[in-house]
């Protein structure tokens, strides 16, 4: 029996506040354009939809196949986005973790962990099962957790610098026991242990940094990885949980998010990781079982604001900013699908504080554009995006819509989401580059500071702001976004002063399968755990 671990409070239900968002530019009524009519709006509220209860034990054996959004080029978290969308999916399998976000419940659940309590959410004490062993039969005890924590951190993982900064200290109490010590209350502290950070390795797995192994203690142990092609990995007899009933999972590449939808309605796959705004609607609106999280920022455009790149300069920003049309975009890549808005978080979102997005506004970007160009700006700019139809489409809808207010734009595109992913969050050799933020409704706080935060290595933009620092930092103890509302307010206000990046779309994520698939759990970052999954036959 998994043990719950309850959050502090139920989310309220959020009435929005009337407060504006000041731009320094004149309004429009081009902003009307981004609202759909509430008729025409999609319900993307994270929740299960079309599943039904199966009759009869779970059948063993079979090969479960996945279509992954993203290649996961390595199975080491530290390197790669442990999210549904970047193979998070393959590394929760192989190493489980140690807790799990109960989306219906909004509780986090024990996984590998029996329970993770606080009394004042500074000191927290992590409690794992009695006899769980890694792959290579070692025992996942305390000093695995916190060797595999500190490798986490100290290798700079997703939302590694925010643990760095807030773990004080790690203590094996006993043998099962871990004691953190955080600077600050965390009210999300658990979603870190939901997600990359939570992911134990075992001591061989690092003990070598120039010889990564994916040895883990999840239901699945890694068996083979053929690049651009699928990544295989078969059931582990020693799962803590027992046998998983699978004998097998194939994490396969088809490519677009169309396809991988026509497969998995073919048979061809049996689960497909989607988050395109027309498939995604496309899934709502049918009877295909999937579990929908709805995301704020599931599209929008990062402006490199580092040195020497045209987006240093905050009015080439606002320019941007103020072009870009977001139902214009949505339209061309995606036949309208989606919820278009330069909000940060979304209007349908709990966490909304009701404030008004920037508006397009064509007039006042030219303004911006002439006064950066009166001051050496040569008016040239660079569009990235992938070479997908859609992509091109939508890249080609930008092109025209900033070159409408004075700019010179090149399109800079690249063959799959790996090149996009190196050439934006490692090279960081970008101008504008279409990406997710991403922002769940579970945890707004840790997306807002690893996606914004100063010194975040997962911030695309390069934005430094210690005014959004100490504004997304307030948000740390918060649990109830009715508490939150004043400084989201702030936040969006900032956000659309400083234009760092534009936003586009908020909407839904879904992972989908068939009526024949039962017993997947879905998990914080919009993860699906496999340990329980199995096929009608």
């Amino acid at each position: 029996m998994k043990t719950r671990i309850p959050t502090r409070a139920r989310w309220a239900v959020l009435i929005s506040a009337g407060a504006l968002i000041v731009t320094g530019c004149a309004d429009t009524s081009a902003d009307d354009g981004d609202k759909k009519d509430d008729a025409a709006k999609v319900d993307y509220s994270t929740r299960l939809i079309n599943v039904k209860e199966a009759s009869g034990q779970p059948a063993q054996g079979g090969t479960l196949r996945v279509a992954e959004y993203s290649e996961a080029r390595t199975l080491n978290p530290t390197q790669t986005f442990p999210t549904g969308a970047t193979g998070g999916n393959i590394m929760a399998a192989v190493y489980d973790t140690l807790v799990r976000y109960n989306h219906e419940t909004d509780e986090f659940e024990g996984q590998l962990a029996e329970s993770l309590e606080s009394d004042d959410l500074s000191t927290w004490t992590l409690k794992l099962r009695e006899g769980v062993k890694f792959h290579d039969g070692t025992a996942l005890d305390a000093e695995a957790v916190i060797g595999s924590l500190q490798y986490y951190t100290a290798s700079y993982g997703m939302n590694a610098t925010l643990l760095k900064q807030e773990i004080t200290s790690l203590t094996a109490v006993d043998a099962q026991t871990v004691k953190i010590e955080l600077a600050h209350p965390w009210a999300k502290f658990p979603n870190m242990l939901a997600s990359g950070a939570g992911m134990v390795l075992a001591p061989a797995a690092y003990k070598n940094p120039a010889t990564f192994k994916p040895i883990g203690a999840g239901p699945f142990t890694f068996t083979s990885y053929a690049p651009a092609e699928k990544t295989v990995v078969t059931a582990n007899p020693e799962y803590w949980d027992g046998r998983p009933a699978l004998d097998a999972i194939e994490f396969v590449l088809l490519g677009t998010d169309s396809t991988a939808y026509e497969t998995l309605q073919s048979g061809g796959v049996d689960v497909a990781f989607l988050r395109g705004s027309e498939v995604v609607d496309d899934v709502i609106k049918s009877d295909t079982p999937a579990m929908v999280n709805r995301q704020s920022m599931t599209i929008n455009f990062s402006i490199n604001n580092r040195a020497g790149f045209p987006g240093e300069d905050k009015r080439v920003r606002q320019a941007i900013a103020l072009a870009i049309d977001p139902a214009i975009y949505l339209q061309r890549t995606a036949n309208g699908a989606g919820d278009p808005t330069k909000l940060l978080i979304s209007e349908d979102s709990p966490w909304a504080p009701g404030a008004e997005p920037m508006p397009t506004d064509t007039a006042a970007a030219k303004k911006l554009l002439e006064e950066a160009k009166a001051d050496g700006y040569d008016g040239k700019i660079s569009f990235l995006a992938r070479t997908d139809q859609a992509s091109q489409s939508g890249a080609l809808a930008v092109q025209a819509m900033l070159e409408a207010v004075g700019f010179e734009v090149k399109l800079d595109l690249v063959q799959n989401v790996a090149d996009q992913v190196q050439k934006i969050y490692i090279d960081h050799t970008f101008d504008i580059a279409a990406v997710a933020m991403s922002i769940p409704d579970e945890d707004v706080f840790t997306r807002l500071v690893s996606s914004l935060g100063s010194t975040s290595p997962t911030n695309t933009s390069g934005y430094a702001s210690p005014e959004m620092d100490q504004l997304a930092l307030q948000l740390q103890a918060v649990d109830d976004p009715a508490e939150a509302r004043e400084v989201l307010t702030k936040v969006e206000a900032l956000w659309a002063e400083d234009a760092p990046e534009v936003g586009i779309s908020s909407g839904g994520m879904a992972n989908a399968w068939n009526d024949d698939v039962h017993g997947l759990e879905p998990s914080a970052e919009s993860m699906v755990l496999f340990g329980d999954a199995w096929i009608a036959k």
